[in-house]
Formats: C-alpha cells, structure tokens, sequence
C-alpha cells in the first residue's frame, strides 16, 4: 500500500488522489502524461542491458510507460493487490486475464449471467482452441460443486452480475475453485473496489474496465487486470508485452484524473439509485425491481456481507415488453439511451436487443431477461429531476403496460 512521507498508511480517498504518484524533475502537480511510444538510452549497453533485463529502463510504451504505471499502481494500492496491469479495454482485461493462464485441454467453469462479450468467450473463443467451457447457475452453490468437482483451470463471475444484478457467493466458491486447482477471476465492474473487494473472500484476480466506474465521465476506454505479483509478471505480463492490448498514455492519464474523485461519486450515485430502486417498486408499470440492498431483492443478505452499499445499477421490468420499454425510453428527456455505465449522466439500456442481443433468447431466458428489461445506470443529477423523468416516461408506457395485464 502507498505511504504518506510520514510512513502512515493511506485511507481510500487519499489514495485515489495521490496513489501511484511520481513526479519529474520539473515537480509537477499533476500527474505528467508521456506521450511518447518509445525511449532511449545513454548508451548501447544500457539498451542490451535493458532488453536483457538487468537494468529497469523503460522500453516501449506497449511494454510499460510512466502515465501507465501511475495509474496500475494507483489502482493497485485502491484494491489492496499487489500488483495490476491496465489494458486498452475491459475487454481486453477479461481476455488477457483468460488467455494468459489457459491452454489447450483446460478447463473453465463460469457463472452464466456475463457482460454479452464475456459470455462470448466462454462459449464461443474458447472451445476454439480446445478448452472446456461449462456455465452454471452463479446463485446455485450446488451446481457450482458439482461443474468443481472436477479439475478445473479457471473460473469466471461477476458479482453483481450485469444486468440482473445476481449475486454470487464469492467465498464458498472460491473454496470450491481452489480445490479443484483453479484460479478464480472476478469481474468487479458493477461494485467497484469502494464497495466489495473480491480478494477479501478469495478470488485469484479481478478485473475492471475502467471505462465505467474509474474515468466516470464517457470520456475514454480502459481496463485493469490485478493479482498477486508473481502471477502478474510471469504469466500476464508476458502476454500483454507480446499480443498488444496495451493503454494509451493519454487514456491512462484520464482515468487517473476520474479516479481522484470516485469516493465522491459512487456513494452518491448508490444514494440515488436506492431511492430510485424504492421509487420503481411503487410504480404499478413496473412487475419487478431488482436493487442488491432491498429487502426483496433475493439475495439480499449475501449482498449485504459481500458489499458495503447497493451499487450504482438498478434493474427493472415493466408490465408490457418491448413495446413498453421502447415507449418509456422514448419518453426519458433526462436520461439517455445508452449501453454504458458508471457514467456521471444516468443511462437506460434495453439489454433484450443491446448488450444481451447476441447471446439468443434461450439463453437471455435462463439468465432471467425478458423482452421487458431495463437497466438503469444512476449518475449524479439531482436525484429529484432523475425521479422526476422516470415518472413522466412510466406514464407515457402505461398504456401498452396495462394492455399487457
């Protein structure tokens, strides 16, 4: 963890400010943004020293950059790793965090309820290159012992899942994953480090994109892999320094300056979207709300000792499908209609036809989806006018929700 200049440890929202900080010879106050794809030496036998791996030198902005390693280093010390890689996109953290520990004859078992793309590789990707996939239920701890009882390379979870917001016991299955010889991956988008650190209850590696929660304002892409030291530079680091997903400097840059101001951002967009959750379960257009923290979500308890606040999402049905959804999202004149998250502007997605589109209907059915869903990221307007604007588009769908009844 990062120290301050008297040696005491950092709290959360310091580190998001000063974690990973290194300044030049020209004492700047912020962090510097370098630019430059490559580097050079005093002299040739520093450049074979440095290729040779003798002398730390930096090489190649694909290999490593100073912009870049502020913010692992930063992100790092906010998740209590101790080490972490940023990669171009989320994306590119899922498939390096996959691909660079399997092999041909593996074996993976991941939770079903995946990000469209992650369930792309697990079903898709992988069994390309001869590596067992198996999806379970992620709240059904007896299917999760039964696909881990035997060898298994990998697990994969989000917790909670996108968009149903399922939870997954991360403790119990990690017991179950590492007795089975795996390493357990942990998509921690939705919860961010502020609210649930997966590696307090086991997991191997977590990974984000930093496109969400991290930069917070829609501005860049990102992503960050994190585990333990040896695993980052021995299996990780030689895949991302070999296949390219690397960061732009200028990225990295922006991500740290959206991180100097998450501790301020999540807990208020969780204070909006709980009270929009219990706004939402009053409406009589709506049949389900899914939020981690209310009492009817099913899974509440487990959230609760998982996660410190309920996150930044909510989920919901309306009475009407499709037709309804369309309508209500038409209606919004606040809020926009974007596939996005964790942005400061409140976001609606209909996952049926967007971020789910692609996995079939047979499959959206299994994880829960209906025709009717919507998932709603609550950014940081007054929490007054996003209610406000949920309301007026719910009366605009409440003709096709009551045909529905």
């Amino acid at each position: 963890m990062a120290k301050s200049r008297s040696d005491r440890p950092l709290r959360p929202a310091t580190l998001l400010v000063r974690g990973g900080q290194m300044r030049s010879d020209f004492d700047e106050t912020s962090e510097a943004m370098y630019l430059t794809s490559g580097f050079v030496y005093d002299s040739a036998a520093q450049a074979e020293a440095t290729f040779a791996g003798t002398v730390q030198h930096y090489q190649y902005s694909r290999f490593g950059n100073p912009t870049v390693v502020m913010l692992e280093e930063r992100i790092a010390a906010l998740e209590g790793a101790e080490a972490c890689r940023a990669t171009a996109t989320g994306m590119a953290a899922v498939h390096a965090a996959m691909l660079s520990h399997l092999k041909t004859g593996d074996r993976v078992v991941a939770s079903r309820a995946l990000f469209g793309s992650c369930h792309w590789i697990v079903s898709t990707l992988l069994p390309r290159y001869g590596i067992a996939t198996e999806f379970v239920d992620g709240a059904d701890l007896a299917q999760w012992e039964a696909a881990l009882s035997k060898p298994t390379a990998l697990v994969l979870l989000e917790t909670p899942s996108n968009p149903m917001l399922e939870i997954v016991d991360m403790r119990a299955v990690c017991t179950l994953a590492h007795k089975a010889g795996a390493i357990v991956v942990v998509d921690n988008v939705f919860a961010t480090p502020l609210l649930q650190k997966p590696m307090a209850f086991g997991a191997d590696v977590v990974v984000y994109s930093a496109t969400k929660h991290f930069d917070g304002q829609g501005r860049v892409l990102g992503g960050a892999v994190l585990g333990k030291k040896k695993w980052v530079e021995e299996v990780l680091q030689p895949f991302i320094r070999n296949t390219g997903p690397s960061i732009s400097p200028f990225n990295a840059w922006t991500i740290l300056k959206g991180l100097e101001t998450l501790h301020l951002r999540v807990p208020a967009m969780c204070r909006s979207a709980a009270a929009v959750a219990d706004m939402l379960g009053e409406r009589a257009e709506v049949s389900r709300v899914l939020y981690p923290f209310r009492d009817d979500h099913p899974q509440q308890k487990l959230a609760m000792a998982q996660m410190s606040a309920g996150g930044t999402l909510v989920t919901f049905d309306l009475k009407g499908g499709k037709e309804a959804c369309f309508r209500f999202m038409d209606a919004m004149r606040l809020i926009d209609i974007s596939n996005n998250l964790g942005d400061a502007k409140s976001l609606a997605t209909h996952p049926a036809t967007t971020t789910h589109m692609r996995v079939g209907a047979e499959e959206r059915t299994r994880l829960g989806i209906t025709d009717g869903t919507v998932r709603l990221s609550v950014g940081l307007e007054d929490v007054a006018d996003i209610i406000d604007d949920l309301s007026e588009a719910l009366d605009a769908a409440a003709p096709a929700a009551r045909a529905a009844e």
